[in-house]
């Protein structure tokens, strides 16, 4: 629909765009990025014909820009600048009328019911129909960006280029301008060409984007090979992580500031408060977890990690609410707490700090084997209201990458197994080793100081501390329930 053949261009002879190749087809959602003063609005009035070409060509269904006529071009691309004041003071449908003026012919102009039904309906697709008698500039910001992309549909435009339209407005306007946009591309065939600064909201709605730098193409392909670490820190000249998105496949970079916590933080014993009701230790500083908390669950930051005792028969249709409701009730912020369960006594309890060349690792295990399981045959069918679980903490006082995070659980595991094994625990229904219980939990919690530990594996210094701390504690928490400590 639309091409770039090796476009150059700029202002009074001195270039801005060079030599920048593109394509875009019918109803393609496409982003251009790039840093302050790249060329992107520069670039975007070239596609419009505001700024002549000094090389290359744009053309629209096979035909150059410079062939159309103003209004010809009018009839098949529109444009939804930044939000700005406006000094007249139009009622928002005449303001959105003016958006017909391309359709319009001869010198005199004629409203016709065509121009009627395509302005209601504009209005319409926009939410702007109940206040279309008041003054523009009576509206919000979100208000008159809905008005000018009104505006510039009632072109009825094959293509909709748009400057930075999310500039200046709150998150919900963001949200469902860019879901009007979208929603258009898909169901209406619109092309949608627009420039973003918010590279996470880029990578939400844009099929592809164009990454510029200093007027020339630094990428060109969908989000994921565009928004890398590597290349965005080399063009923006920031540090920035990158990680899926939760809900959807798309990636969302995220800025590290400089860092708030200068002082190295190390978990041990001192921190850990051991209760008849429960087991409590409280870091200065969040720590990056992945857990299987009733609280607390998946990946995120926490500084409250809290293993509670309940009864053998504990019985509730919403265990998560109701943990909630215990950690306020005692003054954690279970926001930012890891809540577990266990009907095992706490006071038998076993931890340690393990340490090996600078590599340093705080384990914490309750263990109840009454309702032991082999995850390999069992069929669900246990004793009820005998205790059991095995919760693991594992505070490692250093910096995880997610493949440690992982392998630091696969560990885990494989050494809270090896220990059942050895004391020859048993599933009661099929009378073969147990590998757990129903109800384990597992935590792994870092500090963010430190060494970068980059696997978690039985080959590295912290796999070998967490198979060998996991498989000690675990047994001492087990036979001290058992009496035998």
């Amino acid at each position: 629909m639309l091409h770039l053949g090796h476009v150059s261009g700029g202002y009074d002879g001195m270039p801005v765009i060079e030599d920048v190749c593109f394509s875009v087809s019918k109803g393609e959602f496409f982003g251009i990025l790039g840093p302050n003063g790249s060329g992107k609005t520069t670039l975007l009035k070239m596609i419009s014909g505001l700024i002549a070409c000094t090389d290359g060509s744009i053309q629209l269904n096979n035909k150059d820009i410079t062939d159309f006529s103003r209004k010809e071009l009018a009839r098949k691309m529109a444009v939804l600048p930044q939000l700005s004041a406006h000094a007249f003071s139009y009622t928002v449908r005449e303001t959105v009328a003016l958006g017909r003026y391309a359709h319009n012919l001869g010198l005199f102009q004629s409203w016709t019911s065509k121009d009627e039904k395509v302005l209601q309906m504009v209005m319409e697709q926009t939410n702007i129909t109940r206040f279309q008698h008041d003054s523009v500039q009576q509206l919000s910001g979100g208000e008159q960006q809905r008005v000018f992309l009104a505006q510039a549909l009632a072109q009825q435009p094959e293509i909709l280029l748009l400057d930075e339209p999310t500039n200046h407005l709150d998150l919900a306007y963001q949200k469902d301008l860019l879901d009007l946009l979208k929603k258009g591309a898909k169901q209406q065939g619109l092309t949608v060409i627009s420039i973003f600064h918010d590279l996470n909201l880029a990578s939400l709605y844009c099929d592809r984007l164009l990454l510029i730098d200093e007027g020339r193409t630094r990428a060109l392909h969908t989000p994921d090979g565009v928004l890398t670490e590597a290349l965005v820190k080399e063009v923006y000249q920031t540090e920035v992580k990158k990680h899926p998105h939760p809900e959807i496949a798309k990636p969302q970079m995220h800025l590290i500031p400089a860092d708030m916590f200068s002082a190295d933080v190390k978990i041990d014993a001192s921190m850990l408060n051991v209760k008849q009701e429960h087991i409590t230790l409280t870091s200065p500083i969040p720590l990056r977890t992945l857990s299987s908390g009733v609280c607390g669950a998946g990946i995120g930051w926490n500084s409250y990690f809290v293993n509670r005792q309940v009864s053998k028969d504990y019985d509730c249709s919403d265990p998560e609410h109701e943990m909630r409701n215990y950690l306020e009730k005692n003054e954690f912020d279970a926001s930012r707490t890891v809540g577990m369960m266990t009907a095992v006594q706490l006071e038998d309890v076993a931890y340690g700090l393990w340490g090996k060349d600078h590599v340093s690792l705080f384990t914490v295990v309750t263990a109840g084997v009454g309702n032991a399981t082999d995850s390999t045959r069992t069929t669900g069918t246990h004793r009820q209201g005998v205790p059991g679980t095995i919760n693991i903490w594992l505070f490692v006082n250093g910096r995880l990458t997610e493949e440690a995070f992982i392998q630091a659980i696969m560990t885990a595991t494989e050494a809270k197994t090896k220990t059942l094994m050895e004391l020859g625990i048993t599933d009661s229904e099929t009378n073969t080793i147990a590998t757990g219980t129903s109800t384990d939990s597992i935590l792994v919690a870092a500090t963010g100081k430190g060494p970068l530990l980059s696997y978690a594996g039985s080959a590295t210094k912290l796999g070998q501390l967490i198979g060998k701390s996991v498989y000690r504690e675990t047994k001492r928490a087990i036979q001290r329930s058992q009496g035998l400590m």
